[in-house]
């Protein structure tokens, strides 16, 4: 019988001890790694492509939605999450028909659970997780953009996005006092953020258009937009493409 391979994903010990205490009664399922943080969790799950995954949203530095972001897709592994009561969480969970124990949870429960995560698990189904994905995007600030350093991973929500601004092969995202460098294009990032609220204005700026404050002229028919971080950026789409966008005709 192939066993089901499966990654425990929480910070606090005693609650990964709760699960591993709950599997030791299920012969299929064999516990392959379990991570205290989203980061390792990343890298356990890249490793060892786990079929299923317990997965806690209340982490320090990486939420577990923050880890459902980057989990490998192909395949996907069925998540079951974990998590103290959370009303965004778990309205999302529901629409989206994905699994999760709401802690502290009985045996009965995590038996439930874990007999729709098999039936998932051989049918192949991502348990809902397209869905919440994309739910997420509306319940927690819109996509986030994956900030990668030698010293860390920082997951920047839509939603805190001042403007971005293009610099060589890179990008820079203004985010109140924080800046952020990622590799990617101006086009591939409109494309990400354009229906999220952002505008791109120029050759080499995009802007959140909830940030804008006013647009002042520059002279021969041409406006710079100002922020309300005080950022100024030049404009060189015509004044009207803004307008209509902003339904301010």
């Amino acid at each position: 019988m192939k066993k089901i391979r499966c990654v425990i994903v929480d910070d606090e010990e005693l609650a990964r001890e709760r699960v591993r205490s709950l599997l030791g009664c299920e012969p299929d399922v064999e516990i392959v790694g379990e991570a205290a943080d989203g980061e390792a969790a990343l890298a356990m799950c890249a490793e060892l492509r786990p079929d299923l995954v317990f997965l806690d949203i209340q982490m320090p530095r990486l939420s577990g939605f923050d880890v459902l972001e980057e989990l490998p897709v192909n395949p996907a592994p069925v998540v079951i999450f974990t998590t103290a009561y959370d009303t965004h969480a778990v309205r999302a969970f529901e629409v989206s028909a994905v699994d999760y124990l709401l802690k502290p949870f009985k045996a009965s429960r995590f038996k439930e659970a874990l007999g729709r995560a098999r039936e998932r698990i051989s049918s192949g189904s991502d348990g809902g997780l397209s869905q919440l994905k994309s739910h997420l995007h509306i319940i927690d600030g819109g996509p986030r953009v994956l900030v990668k350093s030698p010293e860390r991973i920082v997951f920047v929500r839509a939603a805190e996005i001042d403007h971005v601004e293009a610099a060589g092969n890179y990008l820079v995202l203004h985010c109140g006092p924080e800046r952020h460098i990622v590799r990617e294009t101006m086009s591939a990032m409109t494309d990400r953020l354009e229906s999220h609220g952002f505008m791109r204005v120029s050759r080499s700026a995009i802007i959140n258009l909830s940030r804008l404050r006013e647009v002042q002229p520059m002279g021969a028919g041409s406006y710079c937009v100002i922020l309300k971080s005080g950022a100024r950026v030049d404009m060189t789409i015509p004044l009207r493409d803004l307008q209509e966008r902003l339904g301010a005709g």
